[in-house]
């Protein structure tokens, strides 16, 4: 099972998504326990920020105790840009009693998990987000300079471990080239003008890579190269978006078959638009992140005021 980007501990334009958050990781453990999974893979941005509130900690430290107590799932879990390495790698106490691998800070010799199936043993490199500096430091090489260079790094380290004939899965939170982006991901790179995007080829040898930081679930470059994509929209620009996990089912010569499973918001994000006093008149009252698109002809003065509180609409924008 691969997933990634929950950003636990955001907020939508103000609005806390905790009760969002905590209806779509039911749905993420009930899918486990039907799926069966024999991994459980986190690409990344598992907290919105490095700092997260108390109340996103213990909605993952829930989460891994119940994936460790009701199943055999292997954990796999890695830092993205919006996490805390330090952090994340001190979450591996959390899968403790069974497989696991959780990489926060930058590791210069990237041992893989292994895990066995009926067709012989995958390998698993879990390859955290670090910036250029961190990686200058952890592999003494000066020259590189940009998110690819940070994970050409990585992967030549995580090579070495993995043996002929193995199967190898790469899980990594970078921006590949061709990939679709939303508006409320983060850039990778702190040059100004730096690029941040990885080629697909860097990545040749994996069977499969699961990969976090873009929202949208998606293949890039090759079918066995996806992002999961977010569980929840976290921008008006995913309006209408199907959210999902994916399952891999890694065949005996490392063929890789994906299957969305999808996922059911508590709310939807979704926009409307009109004329203020017409669409007060509708009458229409829904619990979903409503975007409002005024078509006045004049401006109106603060029009929120105007809406009745059970109406739940959070943005406006004035199109005249």
């Amino acid at each position: 099972m691969h997933t990634s980007d929950w950003h636990l501990g955001r907020q939508f334009h103000g609005l806390s998504l905790d009760d969002d958050h905590e209806h779509i990781l039911v749905q993420i453990l009930a899918m486990i326990d039907d799926a069966r999974p024999d991994v459980v893979i986190i690409a990344g941005d598992i907290f919105d920020r490095a700092n997260p509130p108390q109340s996103a900690i213990t909605r993952l430290s829930q989460f891994l105790t119940t994936v460790r107590a009701a199943s055999d799932a292997a954990i796999v879990m890695i830092a993205g840009n919006h996490d805390s390495a330090a952090q994340i790698g001190a979450m591996g106490v959390l899968a403790d009693g069974g497989d696991a691998i959780v990489r926060g800070p930058l590791d210069e010799d990237e041992r893989p998990l292994v895990i066995p199936d009926d067709h012989g043993p995958v390998a698993i490199s879990a390859l955290p987000f670090a910036f250029e500096y961190a990686a200058r430091l952890c592999f003494e090489d000066d020259a590189i300079a940009c998110p690819a260079d940070v994970i050409r790094a990585q992967l030549a380290s995580a090579r070495k471990h993995v043996a002929e004939g193995m199967r190898w899965i790469v899980v990594a939170h970078a921006f590949v080239d061709g990939a679709a982006t939303s508006e409320s991901e983060r850039p990778l790179t702190r040059m100004v003008g730096g690029i941040e995007t990885v080629s697909a080829g860097a990545f040749e040898g994996a069977h499969y890579v699961a990969l976090g930081h873009l929202h949208r679930p998606q293949p890039v470059g090759q079918h066995y190269i996806r992002y999961s994509g977010a569980p929840l929209a976290f921008g008006f620009d995913e309006e209408g978006q199907q959210k999902s996990v994916s399952l891999i089912d890694l065949a005996a010569d490392g063929t890789a078959t994906v299957t969305e499973v999808a996922l059911k918001p508590l709310r939807q994000v979704r926009t409307i638009r009109g004329k203020l006093l017409e669409l007060l008149a509708a009458g229409e009252v829904s619990n979903d992140i409503v975007r409002v698109v005024l078509t006045d002809d004049t401006p109106q003065i603060d029009p929120m005021k105007s809406v009745p509180r059970q109406h739940q609409w959070h943005r406006f924008e004035v199109v005249i």
